[in-house]
């Protein structure tokens, strides 16, 4: 079937191209199927006002309200003809407040006829302050007049007693918006529905064409309420339907079953092990060793907090592959993490790391390590023991993912902390197998269910959420370094006690502070209370120079820093891992899986620059011994903010899905989505991926009975076209990458 033409119309054929062209540069519409997804934002109600209590700063808000009084003013000016210039200002109301409109010039001319007290309107504008009172200057407005013909016109293209406030710009208002929509709304009508009927009628679902018509001209709310609960529906549907596509393909693509020999590899690294696994590493190792063993390819996220043991999880099915003749390679974002893995799984192995050499034993592998900085002998012996099978395991950054890097029998591919990987990198790499390898992807980033069912939809999820034993608790403490400057000394004071107590401690900073900063040179001509609110974040150069010479004064201190050279990195660590240092203070990179068990204090400046789901990862790197970890969040921010609120969460607990819950709760699903996807952000405009988790697993599972009876959608026409519409192709590809 083809697609629908009334819905595939471009809008400049239908409401002119001036109006089409600001529709598409400025809102992303071109066509009418378009125009009829760009739902309303909210309503308004006729006999109700809008809140101008509430309105936003520097933000375009539409109101409706009542003109209270309107004052023609002149002055005198010297651009204006004559010397004299004239400013109409007109107070408006809703009841719950006032709001000042100012006009100039010649442009006070209609206004002063229009807006005459008692007039209701609805005004757009951006919303300034002047003289400490909030006003919109030349704001665009329409009237809303209650008798005659022109206003029962007015009032029917206003959808009865409900007037639809739709996402607007300065270049096209609200009730612009409004009224090209009414134009293309008979058009509703053709849209072909995605959903199947009896899904459709199972869940007493509307019609598409009456839930479009719901949404933009509703007469009641429960108008409003039919036609979101299904055009949510749409949404959550059509996205897994695609993400079960994705599955279903993968399912089809051969792999070779990997089982490990009973008393291979596998088993002689179990027996050396000095612990027993958790409940939930046999359970999660269970699943992987499940899907290792069929001719599909695995396709499973590993979620587990920070230091519940994911890397001995996916070490263990690394080994597994080793054992029945294939490859490993695990992909690191970083180079400091590809070394600090190679060291941590080379230390766990011992001598079955030693394969091909005098001290190797029977049942050991290589394990070698490759990344971009490797000098060019290093690099060729890797690369040489990759296509002869020699190693068994390789660790490394994207370098992994060259050209000229070949594998004997590439196996498995376990991807830590998935969301830094680009697009083509994970498939560059399953492509360098025979077949396609299995892939496992491991985050510390706790995802709420639904997340993970939205964005990694095409995997099958593992959560690891038991702590290893001997892990100690992490008390959490915020620092309000501005309010009470002595908490600050006293948290100094700690790491101090830390160190002499034959501890380590790393204190964090959001900038390195040898690059150009453009915002301290511009910071400098501002008032003082302009300078605490603007200056650039702290730096580690300068806090670690600060801290050597007062508070730090005697103990060894180090920095850490992304734009270090790499053997530079690699010395900092070396030293603080083995207790040659007393405080690194370093960024971001220490965030994901630097591991100083003798570590168990963290001092985070400008806390309140980082993320909740940062924050977590950073408090992660401490209390990995048996010594209780203690971390400090330093904020210059003032009590009632809301950056001070998310550091008092996070100080408040360690459970990561529920801040990961609180951090999407504050940044919106659009950030995690768009992160995570390409493109697809702009997808969902109705549904919410935390409030609707119902929805979102029912329409899972729908999604899948339906791919699993009719692959090619060739039952489903409507279904198609939507999917077409949503994803083009390479979305449908992105799905799968992250």
């Amino acid at each position: 079937m083809d697609l629908v033409p009334a819905l595939e119309e471009p809008l400049k054929k239908t409401l002119g191209p001036a109006t089409a062209k600001v529709m598409a540069e400025h809102l992303g519409l071109h066509t009418v199927g378009d125009l009829l997804h760009h739902y309303p934002r909210r309503y308004e109600e006729r006999g109700q006002l809008t809140h101008l209590a509430d309105l936003p700063m520097d933000e375009h808000a539409t109101v409706v309200a009542q003109v209270a009084d309107a004052r023609l003013l002149t002055f005198a000016s010297s651009k204006a003809p004559r010397g004299k210039g004239q400013r109409l200002e007109v107070t408006i109301t809703d009841g719950s407040g006032r709001l000042q409109l100012v006009f100039f010039g010649n442009g006070v001319h209609k206004p002063h006829k229009d807006l005459l007290p008692g007039t209701r309107a609805m005004f757009s504008g951006k919303v300034s302050v002047f003289n400490h009172r909030l006003q919109l200057a030349h704001p665009a407005y329409e009237l809303l007049r209650g008798d005659g013909d022109e206003a029962a016109e007015t009032v029917d293209s206003w959808a009865g007693s409900l007037i639809p406030i739709y996402p607007a710009t300065a270049k096209l208002e609200s009730w612009k918006l409004a009224k090209a929509v009414q134009t293309v709304l008979p058009s509703a009508q053709e849209a072909v529905d995605p959903l199947p009927e009896s899904l459709r009628d199972g869940r007493g679902l509307v019609a598409l064409p009456e839930a479009l018509l719901k949404i933009h001209r509703p007469h009641t709310k429960a108008d409003i309420a039919d036609a979101r609960a299904r055009l949510k529906w749409d949404e959550a549907f059509v996205l897994q339907v695609a993400l079960a596509r994705r599955r279903y393909a993968d399912a089809q693509l051969p792999a070779v079953a990997r089982r490990p020999e009973p008393d291979g590899l596998l088993t002689a690294f179990d027996a050396k092990l000095p612990f027993t696994l958790t409940e939930g590493q046999q359970k999660v190792s269970k699943e992987i060793f499940d899907d290792l063993a069929t001719e599909h390819p695995m396709h499973r996220l590993l979620q587990g907090e920070v230091g519940s043991g994911k890397t001995m999880v996916a070490l263990r099915a690394m080994l597994a592959v080793v054992d029945a003749g294939g490859q490993s390679a695990m992909l690191a974002p970083t180079e400091v993490l590809a070394q600090q893995h190679h060291r941590s799984i080379t230390e766990m192995m011992g001598e079955l790391a030693e394969g091909g050499t005098l001290g190797g034993i029977e049942h050991s592998t290589k394990v070698v390590l490759l990344t971009g900085s490797m000098g060019t002998a290093a690099r060729r012996q890797a690369l040489l023991d990759l296509v002869t099978g020699e190693a068994g395991i390789v660790i490394g950054t994207h370098a992994l993912i060259e050209d000229k890097v070949q594998f004997h029998d590439l196996g498995l591919v376990v991807v830590d902390e998935q969301h830094r990987f680009g697009v083509e990198q994970r498939d560059a790499l399953r492509s360098k197998g025979k077949q396609p390898p299995h892939l496992l992807v491991m985050t510390a980033t706790p995802i709420p269910r639904t997340v993970a069912m939205t964005v990694f939809g095409d995997l099958e999820t593992s959560v690891l959420d038991q702590l290893p034993a001997g892990r100690s608790p992490i008390a959490s403490h915020v620092v309000p370094a501005a309010d009470k400057p002595h908490f600050l000394s006293r948290a100094w004071e700690r790491v101090r006690e830390e160190v002499e107590n034959g501890h380590q401690a790393y204190v964090v900073c959001p900038r390195i502070g040898d690059e150009e900063d453009e915002s301290k040179k511009g910071a400098k001509k501002k008032s003082p209370e302009d300078e605490a609110e603007k200056r650039p974040p702290l730096a580690v150069i300068d806090v670690a120079a600060q801290l050597v010479k007062g508070p730090l004064h005697g103990l060894k201190v180090e920095v850490l820093h992304g734009r270090m050279a790499p053997d530079d990195k690699d010395a900092v660590m070396r030293r603080f891992a083995a207790g040659e240092t007393d405080v690194l203070v370093a960024t971001t990179v220490i965030e994901v899986g630097v591991n100083v068990p003798n570590a168990t204090a963290m001092v985070i400046m400008d806390a309140d620059r980082f993320g909740v789901s940062q924050l977590h990862q950073l408090r992660g790197r401490v209390g990995r011994g048996s010594a209780p970890g203690l971390c400090l969040l330093v904020t210059e921010m003032p009590e009632a903010s809301p950056a001070r609120q998310r550091l008092t969460a996070v100080a408040s607990t360690l459970d990561g899905f529920e801040l990961s819950r609180i951090d999407l709760e504050q940044r919106r699903e659009g950030d995690v989505l768009g992160q995570a996807q390409s493109g697809v952000r702009s997808s969902l405009r109705m549904l919410t991926v935390i409030d609707d988790e119902e929805i979102i697993a029912e329409a899972r599972e729908e999604a899948a009975a339906v791919v699993a009876g009719d692959p090619e959608l060739e039952r489903l026409p409507g279904l198609r076209t939507a999917l077409q519409a949503l994803l083009d192709e390479d979305r449908e590809q992105y799905l799968d990458k992250g």
